[in-house]
């Protein structure tokens, strides 16, 4: 049987979004045509603030924020932790997510990970959505302007 990650029930989704104030989105590309651009722009419009998380282009800025390697690299809390790497990735994202003080794990549409909803539950965090797209749940949960 193929591994299908539950999600919360959709009044706490909701709720994450309307609690949190700062979105890490790693895997963000500085490309503006990339969804993770898009969906990072998009809730920077509305009020959150983002920090792009790319190895690759740590050090620069994308849509006025630095950009940080990992992580475990941002010296402020964040909210909520937005999930652009494929689904093999996850576990080490959750891995280093059980070393922040970051409240929600999140990974975008078509990414779940039975080995990284693991690694969360087995650390006590149990905040954790998966195979869903952050702006969708946005644009349903009735918070955006």
């Amino acid at each position: 049987m193929t591994y299908q990650f539950q999600n919360p029930e959709q009044a706490v989704i909701f709720d994450y979004l309307k609690k949190a104030k700062t979105i890490a989105v790693v895997g963000m590309s500085n490309k503006e045509e990339r969804s993770s651009y898009l969906i990072a722009a998009g809730l920077q419009k509305n009020g959150y603030r983002i920090v792009p998380v790319n190895p690759l282009l740590a050090g620069q800025t994308i849509l006025g924020e630095e950009v940080y390697a990992n992580i475990k690299d941002i010296p402020f809390h964040v909210d909520i932790v937005d999930i652009f790497r494929r689904s093999e990735f996850l576990e080490e994202i959750a891995q280093d997510f059980v070393e922040t003080d970051a409240d929600v794990f999140w990974a975008q549409l078509d990414l779940q990970s039975e080995a990284a909803e693991s690694v969360l539950r087995q650390a006590g965090r149990n905040d954790i959505v998966m195979n869903r797209c952050i702006k969708i749940e946005y644009a349903y949960s009735g918070l955006a302007h």
